[in-house]
């Protein structure tokens, strides 16, 4: 058997300012805000502003990300977005990522099922980042 990934679509995501949140139990908390976005490569859409990755600096030096934010689609169909990874530190980028969807009987339900990887590209000087997602399958 062997894990094949196809890209499904490629989401870029505008970044507001980061809210630092300071040293808490489990590490140093920030809140970054998703204000907004693209959606293309194989769908279509805008990503909504609202959503914010929960990025936590563990006392190891690891980063956990967790970010949700919601994208609509060109045919008006919603679909919830939760994506997260845990990293070292310095990380190269593509960061991987486990993109999971939440969508409406309206949307892309295919989405609803399956195993997703994304490749987080952070491009932190222009205030965005870029997600390649694919979708993985087994073959024999």
């Amino acid at each position: 058997m062997r894990v094949r990934g196809t890209h499904v679509f490629t989401i870029d995501a505008l970044l507001g300012p980061v809210v630092d949140v300071g040293q808490t139990p489990s590490g140093h908390r920030r809140v970054i805000p998703v204000v907004g976005g693209t959606v293309s490569d194989g769908m279509v859409g805008t990503v909504l502003p609202g959503g914010a990755d929960w990025n936590l600096e563990r006392p190891d030096g690891s980063t956990e990300l967790w970010a949700r934010y919601e994208i609509r689609l060109a045919d008006g169909a919603v679909v919830s977005v939760t994506n997260s990874a845990v990293h070292e530190a310095a990380a190269p980028a593509p960061i991987l990522t486990s993109p999971q969807f939440d969508v409406g009987d309206g949307g892309p339900v295919d989405l609803r099922t399956g195993v997703y990887v994304g490749l987080l590209t952070p491009r932190l000087d222009e205030g965005r980042v870029r997600i390649e997602v694919h979708r993985l399958s087994a073959e024999r």
